[in-house]
């Protein structure tokens, strides 16, 4: 009997290009060949998709899908995709949205829990309206920003105060962030995100410790990691401080209180569950006074040799290979639920 296909995607047309080839090649190198074929896949930054340099579209099989090379290659088959992509074009649905209309099984979230986890300002809004806590934020539009930058300033002052963190509501890996710490930097900051985004989260800044946790399963058949406080010699978690060796420190399991950690973990699987998500998440935290308040959910966490998801749970007894193969067989089981309800 063949082995399935898995094809992972790398690269894409966000600013985390380089970081999602990163995620890619370590997810690649730690796909089982003994269980899987495995294809390569680099989306360039205009949107081309090759294997090894032949450029290929991805069009629809019989329970699966094919690479087609558009230079007269020859075709591969694709079983599972596996999207190491972050940010948009990648983490935010789309390509979740063409793997379904394709009919092709796809490692992780959906198109409905992907959007939303992407966008920072409306996961906000959900998080508030489901009970779950989070920081208090201002969101900015680019067009209410252009006709009246004064009415943002003033919310930002009246219901956050200074310092804030300044962010592109839909991108991740720190791009395009800043900490602003009085009125006077906030415009730079602003037009900074917007560079990136046409909406922008204006976060307060909380005073206490940042800890992250993993999800992993489909469903309600969650396991959660323990988890893992990090801390860092710089200003704030930055790109460089994410990415470049030896810039944090990732202690698991994180020294809290027992109930913390508990209520860490309740707040993880509830999130996880109400977006409809499947296959993957890391949660990120503050915990502030002993209060743990939900920062972000991230559908396609790093998979980089620094990045945090792989090594929660390794720590919590599942080694990296193992969960991309789990990872893969989630994501294969999530397309055969999908395929038992008529569209």
């Amino acid at each position: 009997m063949s082995r399935p296909t898995v094809a992972v995607l790398m690269g894409g047309r966000s600013s985390e290009h380089e970081v999602s080839l990163a995620s890619g090649d370590s997810i690649a190198a730690a796909v089982d060949p003994d269980r899987y074929e495995l294809v390569r896949v680099v989306i360039a930054r205009d949107g081309g998709w090759s294997v090894e340099g032949d450029r290929v579209a991805l069009v629809p099989a019989e329970g699966c899908g094919t690479l087609l090379s558009l230079n007269g290659g020859a075709p591969r088959r694709v079983d599972v995709v596996f999207p190491a992509l972050h940010g948009p074009f990648g983490e935010d649905g789309t390509v979740q949205g063409l793997c379904e209309t394709l009919g092709v099984p796809y490692v992780g979230a959906g198109v409905t829990a992907s959007a939303l986890a992407m966008d920072k300002a409306l996961f906000k809004t959900f998080l508030r309206d489901a009970g779950i806590p989070t920081p208090e934020s201002v969101t900015v539009e680019v067009a209410a920003w252009a006709r009246d930058p004064a009415t943002a300033r003033g919310a930002v002052e009246r219901e956050l105060g200074y310092p804030v963190f300044v962010k592109p509501a839909r991108l991740g890996s720190s791009v395009g962030i800043s900490r602003v710490d009085g009125a006077e930097a906030l415009d730079a900051a602003v037009e900074l995100a917007l560079a990136h985004d046409p909406k922008v989260l204006v976060e307060r800044c909380v005073v206490g410790r940042e800890v992250e946790i993993g999800v992993l399963g489909n469903g309600d058949d969650l396991l959660v990691s323990p988890p893992g406080e990090i801390t860092y010699a710089s200003g704030w978690y930055d790109y460089e401080t994410k990415y470049l060796p030896d810039r944090m420190r990732l202690v698991v399991p994180a020294d809290l209180p027992e109930e913390v950690t508990r209520r860490i973990a309740e707040l993880a699987r509830r999130a996880f569950v109400a977006i409809g998500c499947s296959g993957m998440a890391r949660v990120d935290y503050f915990v502030e006074d002993g209060v743990p308040l939900v920062s972000e959910l991230n559908t396609i966490p790093g998979f980089t040799p620094t990045s945090v998801y792989a090594k929660l749970f390794e720590a919590g007894g599942v080694p990296y290979g193992e969960l991309v193969g789990r990872l893969i067989e989630l994501g294969r089981d999530a397309a055969a639920e999908r395929a038992r309800y008529r569209a």
